[in-house]
């Protein structure tokens, strides 16, 4: 093994992490069956970290991570991951921005090239940023074309009048329109650090080795101080809010946003299972959906009180939503779609969800994991969220055990917990009449 000097190391079900000196934080997972490796970069910044006047700049900086240092000018790394048979990407939410690469084993050097080279490197031009200005209110007004966008904006914003939950990822037009290439760098030269990193890798390699990689590609690129975030969290909920937005089309929307538990809460796990149960949607956050042997499905959709209806929980830093959406029948108003599915809800309270319910969202859960972890940039992808999130990447590795343990008691009591009136946002999108 190396002599890791200061720095700490635990392994644990075949997972290595340690930490640099200079705070880089580092997770490993070695996994022989294939020639490929994905090598990832977590930052401990997404939009919950912009301040007002600056909204959607961690996403804005994202882009800007893609337009080149001196060593790999713009351009240059398009040609080169994809010369090696490589993929790479990177996404911004509410909570973090991560970066990968996915290569053959042999190539992974050259991830470890690009990520310790931008992570200090990177330019931010008056000319690039004015370019990318225009993409990004691009991508907001593309966004805006969808009625869901616009409703869960407003939902959002009334759900969290103190947390920065408050706006998008994409940030506010007027912000987009005002911020300066020096807010970017600022921005950019602020988290941009190893000791508000995580690196994630998985595949084909032998953990000493690539631990002496990582440690000379980043072991010398200085800590920074990092500011006091300070987050304020959002103020107990003392009654049901509700927000109606009008647009263009001529379909209607209903939400429900429920106040949801953080990932790190053992009740996160009992209320995507309740999820699971109620509405055949995602144990895992793995987004909205529904089935046709669900509760919800067979007394919205099959009664055809509405056209469609689904809910998701997804795994936050912070308390963020649980949300329901459901479209009504051409032709109907939201009221009684609204007094039906309040029903269904309330009806869990007289007839709560059954062991035969229960079991049969778990084994839903297990073929999400199995999907979640079939490939190794989705494995990596995950334990990468799971670390971030809570400080344990084992959230990921223990999820299946957390969801097994959950008792029908549980069940009902994040039910009579989270699925409160007094503590929901109900949204309404109401198309325009002419």
């Amino acid at each position: 093994m190396i002599d890791m000097g200061e720095e700490t190391m635990t392994a644990e079900n075949g997972v290595l992490k340690t930490q640099l000196e200079n705070g880089l934080t580092i997770v490993l997972k070695e996994m022989h069956h294939a020639p490929v490796t994905s090598f990832w970069v977590w930052y401990n910044v997404g939009s919950r970290f912009e301040r007002p006047g600056h909204t959607g700049i961690a996403h804005w900086v994202e882009h800007m991570m893609f337009k080149g240092t001196p060593q790999f000018p713009s351009g240059v790394l398009d040609r080169i991951v994809s010369r090696e048979g490589g993929q790479w990407n990177a996404f911004t939410w509410i909570d973090y921005t991560a970066y990968y690469e996915t290569l053959p084993s042999d190539r992974i050097g050259l991830s470890l090239q690009i990520e310790s080279d931008r992570m200090v490197n990177t330019i931010i031009s008056p000319e690039e940023t004015d370019s990318e200005r225009t993409v990004i209110i691009s991508e907001r007004h593309m966004s805006e074309n969808r009625p869901t966008f616009h409703l869960f904006e407003e939902v959002q914003a009334a759900a969290f009048r103190v947390h920065p939950y408050h706006h998008m990822v994409i940030g506010d037009e007027t912000d987009l329109k005002t911020m300066t290439r020096d807010d970017l760098y600022g921005f950019y030269r602020t988290w941009y650090a190893p000791n508000n990193a995580t690196v994630i890798v998985v595949g084909d390699f032998e953990s000493d080795a690539m631990l002496a990689q990582i440690t000379e590609h980043f072991g010398n690129i200085k800590t920074r101080p990092l500011p006091d975030l300070n987050i304020r969290p959002e103020p107990d909920q003392r009654g049901e809010r509700q927000v109606n937005v009008k647009g263009p089309g001529d379909t209607s929307y209903l939400t429900l946003s429920y106040k949801s538990p953080p990932a790190s809460s053992d009740d996160y796990f009992a209320l995507a299972l309740l999820n699971a149960a109620f509405t055949g949607g995602s144990a895992l956050g793995q987004g909205g959906s529904s089935n046709k042997s669900s509760r919800l499905y067979k007394s919205l959709v099959s009664t055809q009180k509405a056209v469609t209806a689904a809910a998701w929980i997804r795994p936050t830093a912070d308390p963020f939503l649980y949300t329901f959406i459901a479209i009504p029948p051409p032709g109907s108003d939201l009221t009684a779609l609204e007094e039906a599915l309040d029903a269904e809800i309330a009806r869990l309270a007289t007839e709560p969800i059954t062991q035969n319910e229960l079991d049969r969202a778990r084994k839903r859960a297990r073929v999400e994991f199995t999907r979640a972890s079939e490939s190794i940039t989705g494995q990596a992808r995950m334990i990468g969220m799971a670390e971030v999130l809570t400080g344990d990447y084992q959230w990921f590795e223990t999820a299946l055990a957390k969801l097994d343990a959950i008792t029908l008691e549980d069940i009902e009591r994040v039910r009579a917990t989270y699925l409160n009136k007094d503590k929901r946002t109900v949204g309404r999108y109401i198309p325009n009449v002419e």
